[in-house]
């Protein structure tokens, strides 16, 4: 599991990347690049690490369950995602 440190730390870009989402868009559609610059650095979208929501693992998520392989197999198993189960033939 990863470190409380490292979720609060990506929740805090989350927000920074929020807040300047907007300024970011309309900076880029008028080209210019040196008042995008001035901008923090935390608020690049590029800087958000795709994580497990329920772990914080980084490594082998899943985008469309925002959990992680193991997670995903975990709650398979138990019968909490709906659809799916285990494969037998």
């Amino acid at each position: 599991m990863a470190t409380k440190s490292t979720i609060n730390r990506n929740q805090r870009i989350a927000r920074t990347v929020n807040k300047y989402a907007e300024l970011r868009r309309k900076l880029k559609a008028e080209g210019n690049y040196a008042a995008l610059q001035r901008l923090p650095r935390d608020a690049s979208p590029t800087r958000l690490r795709n994580m497990c929501a329920l772990t914080g693992r980084t490594r082998a998520y899943y985008r469309k369950f925002k959990i992680s392989r193991i997670m995903l197999r975990e709650l398979a198993l138990q019968g909490k995602i709906p659809g799916m189960r285990k494969a037998s033939w």
